[in-house]
């Protein structure tokens, strides 16, 4: 794709990404055919490159962000299917990161739409506020349908329909703290505990640290890490993903330089995706590239990590057909497509594909939240396909897809590390009952 940015426009490290990835596009199309949001609405600019030409005009004529922009990249859900289709390597992620940057600081919305974004972003980062929160969400979830009816209320009748209807409290997973090898010492990783994830389902981590603990592995949940800022991030609040970035960055390296790492694990897919990609953010911050580049590259997924023990086989505790749901920030954004299916089978597990798997199920970080009706059409669609593999349970990757799907699945929605430990001695995961 052509360009014409000024020299004083490319002065600009962002704008001057950005215009290489503007150049990578041959809009040859080929992101439509797998966009989730192109599939059901069929809009050119709701694909990627139609966001793309929208992003290329408003970043190359110096423009603010105005009500067209906004409309479809809101509509975007990062889920970067488009990046695992693109033949010409368009890094889409990129892009759209700076485009939604760029349109938090040059639009205004509405109030409404104001106060929903930033109540999201100084609730949900924080573990604490965030379960004062779930404790007033789940005495109203009750009538979150008939509160969603009223107009201007739609996206907090979608948040009341998200939110448990028990909460959970503080668990020991939360840290710090470490948690020694039971068995002869094969390695020290640092886990990223996390701020949804732990208050939602702290069962993931504690399922985590069970087995890796009983293989031989220390945990340690470092003093001052929380959230990886990715939610933040994905709303365009680079600030504020910056300065929680940094100080989880900073609680790691601590630890690198202290007793050191063998790894960071992380147990919820989109986080590992930002966290991949800190080299990228901290590029031009004297103060954290070093950093950050050296944390995004001991990162790994726990499935990744876990690959890399050499598991022996076992026999799964119990005959079980399981749905693998590879969420987008896995399979597009970490690129991780058969590790997490490979551990399940070798648990003993008869593991299948879930048809159109390419495709979000329209969870996508606070997707849900902000764009209800796209995200319900996909959630739909989603378990129409699930239920195609007559499963007895669905395993995934990412606390956003279990909140996402729990609520019509019919079969329990369980992270791919309960099922695992679970198999390897660990207890039955909580979820799929006696």
């Amino acid at each position: 794709m052509q360009t014409s940015f000024s020299l004083a426009q490319l002065a600009d490290p962002d704008t001057r990404e950005s215009e290489k990835i503007l150049r990578t596009c041959v809009h040859c199309g080929f992101c439509t055919a797998t966009c989730p949001t192109y599939v059901l609405l069929g809009d050119e600019l709701d694909s990627p490159r139609g966001r793309i030409y929208l992003i290329k005009d408003m970043l190359e004529g110096g423009k603010p962000a105005n009500d067209e922009v906004v409309k479809h990249v809101d509509r975007c859900l990062s889920c970067l299917s488009c990046m695992t289709t693109c033949p010409s390597g368009v890094n889409y992620m990129h892009l759209v990161d700076h485009a939604r940057a760029h349109i938090e600081r040059t639009y205004k919305r509405s109030l409404a739409d104001r106060a929903t974004r930033s109540a999201i972003a100084a609730v949900l980062p924080h573990r604490n506020r965030f379960r004062v929160a779930l404790v007033g969400a789940a005495a109203a979830r009750p009538v979150a349908g008939a509160i969603a009816k009223v107009p201007g209320f739609k996206r907090i009748g979608a948040m009341l329909k998200l939110a448990p209807r028990f909460p959970h409290g503080r668990s020991h997973s939360e840290g710090p703290g470490t948690f020694p090898a039971l068995a002869e010492k094969r390695g020290r990783v640092a886990m990223l505990s996390g701020c949804v994830q732990p208050v939602l389902d702290p069962g993931i981590n504690e399922a985590a640290i069970r087995l890796l603990t009983r293989v031989g592995v220390e945990v340690v949940i470092a003093k001052g890490e929380s959230c990886c800022g990715s939610l933040a991030h994905h709303m365009g609040k680079s600030d504020q993903a910056h300065e929680t970035a940094k100080r989880t960055i900073d609680a790691w390296i601590a630890e690198m330089d202290g007793e050191g790492l063998d790894a960071i694990i992380i147990t919820a897919s989109g986080c590992g995706t930002t966290i991949k990609d800190y080299g990228f953010m901290f590029r031009e911050d004297a103060a954290y590239a070093e950093k950050a580049a050296r944390v995004s590259a001991i990162a790994k997924d726990i499935t990744e990590y876990l690959e890399s023990l050499k598991l022996a086989p076992v026999a799964a505790p119990e005959p079980l057909t399981v749905a693998y749901h590879s969420a987008c920030s896995m399979q597009h954004g970490q690129q991780i497509k058969t590790t997490p299916k490979t551990l399940l089978t070798k648990a003993g597990f008869t593991v299948r594909d879930v048809p159109e798997g390419h495709l979000c199920c329209g969870s996508a970080g606070t997707y849900n939240m902000l764009q209800p009706e796209i995200s319900q059409r996909l959630k739909a669609r989603k378990l129409d396909n699930i239920a195609k593999t007559a499963p007895d349970l669905v395993a995934t990757g990412n606390i956003g897809c279990i909140t996402q799907l729990s609520d019509g699945a019919g079969v329990p929605v369980i992270h791919t590390v309960e099922l695992l430990d679970w198999a390897y001695g660990g207890p039955k995961p909580a979820r799929i009952g006696a």
